[in-house]
């Protein structure tokens, strides 16, 4: 499998001086040639307006004050002895070396007067390329801020505002509100089945209001586990229909919502019950869980949802190692299971003649996405493609990419942005998947993810030898350039979220813009490919480095500072991903630039 050359120009000079050093002018170059004195420090101030371009030494002629070196059309130059103390004339027939050079006359001596025609012809100068006036807007640049440019920026670091128009983009706001529109519907199917079987007259007390809230609250619950499994079952049809950011946001709103559901209805039922029969909140509660059939389970699922919600906390998530809370996410599958068993024990509203069809049919659709999302397709998936570890290529620091080889990718339907969860079958990682984008468009040959470290998972990563097998699942996620809006993008990155927006930078059409932010000039990841991507892509790439306390990166995410480095954000679909500082900050900043939500694209990569 063919690596790209890429991984030939990945290790970049930490500094920027280092990366800038072509565009410093040869001091030898400044030397005063015989036709023309000025001609050095013009073709050095030529390399300067353009790094593009490369230098062009075919140019440069012998002078009679040019050491003995001739300098050729090719890069390559050839250097005197030092220390010879005399240099010898170039010839005009041929190479330096082919015969002697007169002597130099003595300055005290008259010289010859020469004869024009005795003189050998200047040999013929190429004709000059036509001056082509400098990009003033270089492909890749690391912005600074300035207090003198009108834009807040330093000069240079601007786009051009091109004029706006709409492509034909695919749709998804019909989808959603289709969507939405289905589950009130079954919500309400859900409370209808109490309201259909209650009688006129039938909440006449506090106690059987409680009663009955707690019956309306149980069907709810009930209800929203079943939706709440049904979007983590990680069927394809789902998350084309939806999309990844609405399906999380609903798994988050519904996740509290459930949870405030069941506390709702264990609350109030047992206050019901313990008005009914005249007696103690605490005696009642007891009664209910060792009398009632199928109680003890359900018990049992109501504090494993407590601690799935309680450990869904972003904070408290955040400094949980992933496989812990993953573990516990699962937990979700056995809830269902106990907590269905109770419904169908106790529940007064579960017989009738509709129930007993709508329940066990969305059970059984729940259950049948579930079958297909994590078992008919992942495995369908490994046996016709068979991933395993081509490469390990270092990308920087405490960051390298995997390359990844399979059979038929040609086949494979992925997309750059998208990511997939990937299982490495060796004796540290069978055990454990983790969530991975692609940092590359797929192609015929390769896949590459590209990983920085963050745990003790993700540094024996690094440790892989190629031949490794891979289990594989996905692809996952609609941060795709088929969800743009508009015509032109805005691509902001931070950290490892640079991995699907370097990828994506292939799919996006000509003026996109790449903001890229981090610490420091060494975390720039992709900065040669993201450049090289650039020029054959007619885009632009703006580098935010330095802490959050610096001038820059402050003024990154304010309103003046990003419509300095985008005058015309607010017409452009803008792709987000990175830590959720820097997402949150970007999102608020669109925000009050008045960039609509349909233009907001996130890469949410778990739920």
């Amino acid at each position: 499998m063919a690596i790209p050359a890429f991984q030939d120009q990945r290790e970049l000079p930490d500094d920027d001086d280092g990366y800038f050093a072509g565009l410093r002018a040869d001091p030898r170059d400044d030397r005063p040639s015989w036709d023309s004195p000025s001609r050095a420090s013009s073709r050095s101030s030529s390399r300067l307006q353009d790094d593009r371009s490369p230098s062009r030494s075919g140019d440069d002629l012998p002078s009679w004050d040019a050491p003995s070196q001739a300098r050729s059309a090719s890069p390559a130059r050839s250097a005197s002895p030092a220390g010879t103390g005399s240099s010898s004339r170039p010839s005009w027939n041929g190479p330096s070396h082919a015969a002697p050079a007169p002597a130099a006359p003595a300055w005290d001596s008259p010289a010859p007067t020469p004869s024009w025609d005795a003189m050998p012809e200047w040999p013929a100068r190429e004709p000059a390329p036509q001056a082509q006036p400098a990009d003033p807007y270089r492909r890749g640049d690391i912005a600074v801020e300035s207090n003198t440019s009108p834009t807040g920026w330093k000069a240079g670091t601007g786009v051009p505002m091109p004029e706006d128009d709409r492509p034909p983009a695919e749709a998804t706001s019909g989808n959603r509100l289709f969507t939405v529109l289905l589950f009130f519907s079954g919500l309400a199917t859900s409370v209808a089945l109490w309201l259909f079987d209650t009688q006129a007259g039938a909440v006449r007390d506090t106690a059987t209001l409680m009663l009955a809230a707690g019956r309306v609250t149980g069907l709810i619950g009930g209800y929203l586990l079943f939706i709440q499994l049904l979007m983590m079952s990680r069927v394809s049809w789902l998350e084309e229909w939806v999309g990844s950011r609405d399906l999380l946001r609903w798994h988050r709103w519904l996740g509290t919502s459930l949870l405030v559901a069941v506390v709702a209805h264990i609350v109030t039922i047992v206050y019901g019950y313990a008005l009914l029969a005249r007696t103690g909140v605490v005696d009642q509660a007891w009664s209910v869980i060792t009398t009632f059939p199928e109680m003890i389970s359900a018990t049992v699922a109501t504090g494993l949802l407590v601690l799935l919600s309680f450990t869904s906390i972003r904070w408290l998530r955040t400094h949980l190692p992933y496989e812990f809370w993953h573990l516990i996410h699962l937990t979700g599958y056995l809830v269902l299971l106990l907590g269905y068993g109770h419904q169908v024990a106790t529940g007064a509203d579960l017989s009738g003649r509709f129930a007993s069809y709508f329940w066990p049919g969305l059970g059984a659709l729940v259950i049948a996405a579930l079958i297909w999302g994590r078992i008919v397709e992942p495995v369908w998936l490994n046996a016709r493609h068979r991933f395993s570890v081509a490469e390990v290529v270092a990308e920087g620091a405490n960051t390298f990419s995997i390359y990844i080889a399979a059979k038929h990718l040609d086949k494979l339907p992925a997309q750059a942005g998208q990511f997939m969860r990937w299982r490495f079958l060796n004796a540290n990682g069978w055990w454990q998947s983790h969530p991975f984008s692609l940092s590359a468009a797929p192609n015929r040959e390769w896949l590459r993810l590209t990983v920085t470290v963050a745990g003790g998972h993700t540094s024996k990563l690094g440790e892989l030898r190629p031949g490794t097998p891979v289990w594989a699942e996905g692809p996952f996620g609609t941060f795709t350039a088929q969800r743009r809006t508009r015509r032109r993008a805005l691509l902001i990155a931070g950290g490892s979220g640079i991995a699907p927006i370097r990828a994506l930078l292939e799919d996006m059409p000509a003026d996109t813009i790449v903001i890229y932010r981090a610490s420091r000039p060494d975390e720039l990841v992709f900065r040669a490919e993201l450049e090289e991507l650039a020029e054959r892509r007619d885009a632009w790439v703006r580098y935010i480095v330095g802490s959050r306390t610096d001038p820059g990166p402050r003024r990154l995410f304010t309103e003046g500072g990003l419509r300095g480095l985008v005058p015309d954000v607010n017409r452009r679909d803008v792709y987000l991903c990175g830590p959720p500082g820097l997402v949150n900050a970007a999102v608020g900043t669109l925000r009050q630039l008045e960039v609509p939500d349909s233009q907001i694209h996130l890469d949410p990569f778990e739920f």
